[in-house]
C-alpha cells in the first residue's frame, strides 16, 4: 500500500512542480535549469506525502493540498542546495547525482536556492494550487515561513554548523534536529491539515504530536544509515557525518539504543493517530516507512 500511495503522490506533486520551472525570459534559462535540476532529480518526496496524507486523513481531496505539497518540497530542495555548498557541508553528491554547485557553479547554486525559496511561497499562495480562501493561504504561508526560517530549519542548520567537533548531550542533539529536520516535517503535516479546511483543534494537536515524533525519528534513522548504508544506496556520501565529526545518535547512544529510540518514536507517532479512522492509514504507513527506509 505504501509503495502505491507513494507513487501516486510523487506523480501528483512532480506534475505540479514541473509546471513551475518555465523561464519567463531567455536570459533566465540557466537559472531555471539549475532550479529544475535541484528539484526534479529524484527524491522520496516524504514531505509532500505527509501534506497529502494529513489532508486526506481529515477527509479532504488531495487537490486541496497541491500548493502546500509543492511548497514544502521546494523549501526542502533549496535547503539541500545551500547545505551542500563548500561553505556549509561541502558535498559533491546528492540523490546519486552531482550536487547543484558541481553541476553548475557555486554562484548559480546560491541563486537557484534563493529562487526555490521564494518560489515555494508563490506556489503556496497560488489559488489554483491552493484553492482555500485568502485567510487560510495566509495562515499556511505564516506556518511555512516560521518552520523554514531562523526559528526553524535555518536555525537548526546554524546549530549544526556550530556543533562540529563538540560532544552534545541528547537534549542538545534533539533541540538541533527538531529545528533542522523536524520543523519542516511538522510544517508539512500542519499545512496538510490547514489545506483540508476541516481540522479541529484536537486533531491539529494530535497531528502535531505525530509530526514531532516522526520528525525526530527521521533524523535518528538518517544517522543510523550514515553508518550502516553505502554511498550508492544513500545517493550521497556515506559516513559524511562521521568524517566531519558531527554529533549523531549512534555516536551518543550506541547503535542498538539508537535503533530502539527510532522505534519508540514511531510508536509515539502511531499512538497519536489513535483518534483517527482508516483515512489516516497513509500517515501510519509513513511513520513505519521513515524508520524502515534504507536511503
Amino acid at each position: 500500500m505504501m509503495s502505491s500511495y507513494q507513487a501516486t503522490c510523487q506523480a501528483r506533486v512532480d506534475t505540479a512542480l514541473s509546471s513551475l520551472f518555465s523561464a519567463p525570459a531567455p536570459e533566465l534559462a540557466r537559472l531555471y535549469e539549475a532550479m529544475r535540476y535541484s528539484v526534479m532529480n529524484g527524491g522520496k518526496r516524504v514531505r509532500p506525502l505527509l501534506v497529502y496524507a494529513a489532508c486526506e486523513a481529515l477527509g479532504a481531496p488531495a487537490e486541496h493540498a497541491d500548493g502546500a505539497a509543492c511548497a514544502v518540497e521546494l523549501i526542502h530542495a533549496y535547503s539541500l542546495v545551500h547545505d551542500d555548498l563548500p561553505a556549509m557541508d561541502d558535498d559533491d553528491l546528492r540523490r546519486g547525482q552531482p550536487t547543484t554547485h558541481k553541476a553548475f557553479d557555486e554562484a548559480c547554486a546560491i541563486l537557484a536556492g534563493d529562487g526555490l525559496q521564494s518560489l515555494a511561497f508563490t506556489a503556496l499562495l497560488d489559488e489554483k494550487l491552493s484553492p482555500q480562501g485568502e485567510a487560510v493561504r495566509l495562515q499556511m504561508a505564516m506556518a511555512l515561513a516560521q518552520a523554514a526560517g531562523p526559528a526553524g530549519m535555518v536555525g537548526g542548520q546554524a546549530i549544526d554548523l556550530g556543533s562540529v567537533g563538540k560532544k552534545l548531550d541528547q537534549d542538545a542533539l534533539e533541540l538541533m534536529h527538531r529545528h533542522k529536520t523536524g520543523a519542516l516535517i511538522e510544517a508539512s503535516v500542519q499545512l496538510g491539515a490547514l489545506a483540508s479546511g476541516r481540522a479541529t483543534v484536537q486533531q491539529r494537536q494530535a497531528l502535531k504530536t505525530y509530526a514531532q515524533a516522526i520528525g525526530l525519528a527521521f533524523q535518528v534513522q538518517d544517522d543510523i544509515l550514515d553508518v550502516e548504508s553505502d554511498t550508492q544506496t544513500l545517493g550521497k556520501r556515506q559516513g559524511a557525518d562521521i568524517a566531519r565529526d558531527k554529533p549523531t545518535y549512534p555516536a551518543l547512544l550506541g547503535m542498538g539504543m539508537a535503533k530502539a529510540y527510532a522505534l519508540q518514536l514511531r510508536d509515539q507517532a502511531l499512538e497519536a493517530l489513535l483518534p483517527f479512522d482508516e483515512a489516516a492509514e497513509p500517515l501510519r504507513e509513513l511513520a513505519r516507512y521513515i524508520v524502515e527506509r534504507r536511503s
